[in-house]
């Protein structure tokens, strides 16, 4: 584990001790939106003529630094959904990434499936990601160990959940199992930050053929939007190249509109 993931998730236990105390288990099940019916986020990526894209909501990251503090998650996500995203994600990591959970209760507003985009490594997180109405959940493969992935995969599908695991090399294939739906690659290494897509291309015949593969990271135009649609991925996770943009919205419906024009011209 790298050293800023290592200080992540020694962070991410102490956040999650200190929630415990302020709310409990019960509390979160009573919450109003607890009680809906999970949105597929595989559905939609299977749909013909998708654009494939889980559109985040991101305000900083730790190699990046500040993306776009300025803008309104309604506007944007409300963007993201009527412009042709399959899903949308959104980071709630405070410390690290600016967001937090009222971001996504902001987002499931709408009325594609919402991933919360969050370091898991407890099963509070996704009683938590249930109650402000996240229809999938992120696992990291870096910071869980493969029984912790099933543990806690199984508590996210008893819940009606769907499940992306995240991989950076082949070192983490290990992690997958069954009870995860869709297998992310991040193009962003977690030692030194940089990103190539390289680690998609390379690790994609190892993934699951049964099993939807998602892109993640570095994907900043329509080239290599269709080279990585070309070798086979069901979905794109992108978010830096909307959000460093003047108008994130505008942004995504330009790319949108690309991504159909070419469709219709094949």
């Amino acid at each position: 584990m790298s050293d800023i993931l290592a200080n992540i998730v020694a962070h991410k236990m102490k956040e999650v001790a200190e929630r415990k105390q302020q709310v409990n288990a019960m509390e979160l099940e009573r919450m109003p939106l607890f009680k809906n019916a999970c949105t597929s986020l595989t559905n939609n990526l299977l749909q013909p003529n998708t654009t494939g894209i889980i559109a985040e909501f991101k305000r900083q990251s730790p190699s990046k630094g500040i993306i776009n503090n300025k803008a309104s998650v309604y506007e944007v996500t409300h963007a993201y959904t009527q412009f042709g995203a399959a899903g949308i994600s959104v980071l709630t990591d405070t410390t690290f990434f600016g967001g937090s959970l009222a971001d996504l209760s902001i987002a499931v507003q709408q009325p594609i499936p919402v991933l919360r985009k969050e370091f898991i490594i407890d099963e509070f997180q996704i009683l938590e990601a249930k109650a402000y109405g996240a229809s999938v959940i992120l696992l990291i493969a870096a910071c869980l160990t493969p029984a912790m992935v099933i543990s806690l995969a199984t508590t996210a599908k008893g819940l009606g959940m769907e499940v992306l695991l995240e991989l950076h090399d082949a070192s983490e294939l290990s992690h997958i199992c069954p009870q995860i739906d869709m297998v992310g690659v991040n193009n962003r290494s977690l030692k030194s930050f940089e990103v190539t897509i390289d680690h998609s291309l390379q690790l994609k015949d190892s993934l699951p053929k049964e099993m939807l593969c998602i892109a993640e990271s570095g994907i900043y135009d329509i080239t290599t939007y269709h080279l990585l649609k070309k070798e086979g991925f069901d979905g794109f996770l992108m978010g830096e190249y909307f959000m460093k943009q003047e108008s994130p919205a505008k942004a995504f419906e330009t790319f949108s509109q690309q991504i159909k024009w070419d469709q219709n011209a094949n």
